[in-house]
């Protein structure tokens, strides 16, 4: 029997900018097959601010990934854990099963469980537990579970290395997102409290230009102008139809 998985994609991330860094392309082109988007945020990276308490911080950052979001007449969501500090708990897991069945996601994007940020990480293994288990009656949430497990995808940041610099397995797939890049530079273009942020911290003048060249980067990788990278979650437990795969073929590059 052939399965039907919800057209809402949710994009769930640990910080705000981090859905549009590496997934807005992917994203933007859902949204032109028909796809609702939502975006979501374990914490409101209330670290993330120069010149700033954490709780102006936060403030700033919602207000900016609120922004970013409604370029795709998106919702956003936080769910309130703390910037740098997010560990995978009982309470965490079950916000993000209230959240995926609240909006019926039937595909979910995430960090790499081997990606190089602990956020990030924490983030992808409480991402994965709850999809796993969204489905599921006795899970004490009041949500009503969905229907059938979503889709899992991992999306990568700037390179293709785990947190000690080895190379992280190829990935499954390339999207070609040239054609939508306006769409993700104006996204990120509201994410002005981090160019101060990664000038700090990393000594980058140019934070967005510098997650774009990471997409040329792939792109060249994959024979085009710019690209986005995916794995799809393949493991016991998930879903294996390539959805995402089937309705963005004609960007698609293996």
């Amino acid at each position: 029997m052939t399965k039907q998985f919800n057209k809402v994609a949710l994009s769930f991330n640990a910080h705000p900018d981090d859905a549009e860094a590496w997934n807005a392309g992917v994203l933007k082109l859902l949204k032109d097959k028909g796809y609702k988007i939502v975006i979501a945020t374990m914490t409101g990276g209330d670290l993330g601010g120069c010149n700033m308490n954490m709780e102006e911080t936060a403030r700033v950052r919602f207000e900016e990934a609120k922004k970013a979001a409604a370029v795709l007449d998106a919702e956003y969501y936080t769910l309130g854990g703390t910037d740098g500090f997010l560990f995978d708990t009982k309470e965490f897991r079950l916000k993000a099963i209230s959240l995926i069945r609240k909006v019926n996601a039937g595909v979910i994007f995430t960090h790499l469980p081997n990606d190089y940020h602990s956020d990030h990480r924490t983030t992808a293994s409480i991402v994965e537990a709850a999809a796993m288990i969204s489905s599921l009656d006795p899970v004490p949430v009041s949500e009503k579970p969905l229907a059938v497990t979503p889709l899992l995808y991992h999306t990568s940041p700037l390179t293709l290395s785990d947190p000690l610099g080895s190379q992280i397995a190829p990935p499954h797939f390339y999207v070609n997102v040239t054609s939508v890049i306006e769409t993700k530079k104006k996204m990120l273009g509201y994410h002005i409290s981090q160019i101060d942020l990664m000038r700090h911290m990393h000594k980058i003048d140019d934070f967005f230009g510098f997650v774009l060249e990471g997409n040329r980067n792939y792109g060249k990788m994959a024979g085009v102008e710019y690209a986005e990278v995916y794995w799809q979650h393949l493991g016991g437990g998930f879903q294996k139809d390539p959805q995402i795969q089937n309705d963005l073929a004609e960007y698609l590059i293996k």
